[in-house]
């Protein structure tokens, strides 16, 4: 969080898009709860539990040497489970985590019809979070989706409110307008997390002009999920053709490229290391 330069974390949904994102030069990668439920055929509306997030999260983390930014939606209940969610991130080995002020069960942040806890309750919640996290190094992100609910400065307020009460990182979610972009940048203190939504509320700003305004951590939750799905889409259209995907061969990676990805070559020298 030192200095002037940004941190692009695309969004990642297991080990392998982890892996990729590292392997592209990333600084980071940031494990989307979005994705990680998409992953899993379901929609971002709160329904995995704690236990069903931590098993996905940890192939992504065990399979990057860069810090990984989870996403912790709202907790998973109120200040105790909040705490107990915190210490299981930690536990992973993450770098960072954020908390959200929806009611639960939450929605996309890019969905309408959103609602907030009280403002006490969520303060509550990230010193439930900052105390179980003391000592670990994670950096405690709060994400307030005040704007569609209560507007700007609702969200301006409530950032003030949680940062007095531990979070080291603010981010306001789905600001509707370069203006608003500025404003936030402008108003609220400390390192600030962005998220630069494909096709939602908010518009793209370039990393370097989000850089000059004093945004530290840009996320990019689902291009790389939703890029997958088309190209997904693409070679099932080809093999539905003609039964192969011959058709389709320019357009995916080569057995050995996939392999390399995952160190085939190094988990084979090991099994004829130790006889296995």
């Amino acid at each position: 969080m030192e200095g002037d330069e940004v941190v692009v974390a695309p969004g990642v949904f297991d080990g392998l898009s982890a892996r990729l994102v590292e392997q592209a030069g990333f600084p980071a990668v940031y494990a989307s709860g979005g994705a990680i439920a998409r992953s899993g055929g379901l929609p971002d509306l709160g329904l995995l539990g704690l236990g069903e997030v931590v098993d996905r999260l940890r192939p992504i983390v065990e399979a990057v040497s860069i810090p990984v930014i989870a996403d912790a939606d709202t907790g998973y209940g109120n200040a105790l489970n909040t705490r107990r969610a915190a210490q299981a991130f930690a536990a992973l080995g993450v770098a960072a985590l954020h908390l959200e002020d929806q009611t639960f069960p939450k929605r996309c942040g890019h969905l309408d019809d959103k609602s907030l806890v009280p403002v006490e309750e969520m303060a509550q919640k990230l010193r439930a979070a900052g105390e179980a996290l003391e000592g670990s190094g994670v950096v405690l992100i709060a994400r307030t989706d005040a704007i569609a609910v209560e507007g700007l400065e609702a969200a301006f307020e409530r950032s003030e409110r949680y940062a007095e009460a531990g979070a080291d990182v603010l981010f306001v979610e789905a600001p509707e307008s370069e203006a608003q972009i500025e404003a936030i940048a402008e108003r609220l203190p400390g390192p600030k997390l962005i998220n630069m939504f494909q096709g939602g509320k908010t518009p793209l700003v370039p990393a370097g002009r989000l850089a000059e305004l004093g945004y530290r951590i840009v996320i990019i939750p689902s291009d790389l999920q939703r890029a997958a799905v088309w190209a997904m889409q693409r070679t099932l259209e080809a093999i539905g053709a003609d039964g192969s995907s011959a058709a389709h061969a320019e357009r995916m990676i080569s057995f050995n490229e996939r392999e390399e990805i995952v160190g085939t070559a190094g988990y084979l020298d090991l099994g004829e290391r130790y006889g296995a």
